[in-house]
């Protein structure tokens, strides 16, 4: 069996941060959300991996490599424009052969993994085998309709769902997936949506399975979602110190504190991580943080949020929290006069002033 990664969404979402970023290398708990996934896939013994590719290609082979370091080894694919997942298949055709594969949304975060997923695949034998998850908001996501436990009918986004049984972002295919993928035709969006055809494959007499999961799934798409996969994920950390933290610091909970980083008059309650030679110094990192390498914080508070690479904090005056901070970011006060608010702010930022 072999392994399809999605790399290739622009992350509209996540603007500003994904116009310099790719949105599968935001880090979650201070780790690229692409490499959760991948992971996974290698954890349940799928080591030939294809991972699909588009304008942050160089980007993402550069943070990947050949696979050696996952024990895998990564086969790159371009997919020049995101025209829908069924594309994507059709895209990675050559690649994936015959062969069996698992499809795994890069963006994607599943706390079970997929090991069990994959092993009901191999026993059971279907054409096709989706993973489900209730949802609040399934209008959202592609939506299955099940009677009696089987799959009748697939809507992408619906407007008026008729369940809240949403698809997550991992499928399992067989070889007929790529014969269904050509036999569609593209949704309003002008993509080929993989919902249509799974849904031509049931209308066909194919075996296609669904797998409700029991533990938490985000798709890392929207800030608030990617917070609170950050939580999730940091609330699972088991504490460790391989920085220094003065007589005067206050480590409390789960925290982790990564080679070269510093504690100085400050207070971290977790859970936290402090990336590596990050210095925090008379400051307050709150729970559900977490701080990327090279990053500065001095005389300034913040709480539940997720800090990038090499920013400078510096005695900011209020609390910061619920914020997503890109890299090479600086913020702090200035004693320049006449005082004014000077900003350059990406698209759909959001600024609240107190």
């Amino acid at each position: 069996m072999k392994g399809l990664i999605l790399s290739g969404g622009k992350g509209t979402r996540l603007r500003p941060i994904t116009y310099t970023n790719a949105k599968q290398l935001i880090p979650v708990a201070n780790k690229p959300i692409l490499f959760y996934g991948i992971e996974a896939i290698v954890a349940a013994g799928i080591t030939d991996i294809g991972i699909i590719v588009g304008e942050t290609r160089d980007e993402i082979i550069e943070a990947c490599g050949d696979g050696s370091k996952f024990g895998a080894k990564f086969t790159f694919i371009d997919q020049p424009d995101p025209l829908g997942l069924a594309h994507a298949v059709l895209t990675a055709e050559e690649f994936l052969k015959d062969d069996k594969f698992i499809m795994y949304l890069g963006d994607n975060l599943i706390v079970e993994g997929v090991s069990r997923f994959v092993e009901e695949f191999e026993k059971n034998a279907p054409h096709c085998q989706i993973l489900l998850e209730h949802v609040k908001h399934p209008s959202h996501f592609g939506v299955a309709e099940l009677e009696n436990g089987r799959v009748v009918r697939l809507v992408e986004k619906p407007k008026e769902p008729k369940s809240d049984l949403a698809l997550v972002g991992v499928y399992l295919f067989d070889k007929n997936i790529f014969d269904a993928a050509r036999s569609i035709k593209p949704s309003f969006r002008n993509e080929l949506e993989i919902t249509d055809a799974i849904q031509y494959l049931m209308d066909k007499g194919f075996t296609v399975n669904p797998h409700t999961i029991t533990g938490w799934w985000k798709d890392t798409g929207n800030v608030e979602d990617l917070l609170e996969a950050n939580r999730l994920v940091l609330d699972s950390l088991k504490p460790r110190c391989d920085g220094t933290v003065d007589s005067k610091s206050e480590i409390v909970g789960k925290v982790v504190l990564e080679a070269g980083c510093e504690i100085r008059n400050s207070v971290v309650r977790g859970p936290a991580i402090i990336g590596r030679n990050v210095k925090i110094v008379d400051s307050y990192i709150g729970s559900f943080t977490s701080i990327n390498f090279d990053t500065e914080i001095i005389g300034s508070e913040i709480e539940h949020s997720v800090v990038l690479a090499n920013c400078r904090l510096e005695n900011v005056g209020v609390r910061i929290e619920d914020s997503l901070i890109g890299r090479d970011v600086r913020i702090g006060r200035s004693d320049a006069k006449p005082k004014a608010l000077r900003f350059v702010l990406g698209d759909n930022s959001e600024v609240g002033l107190i």
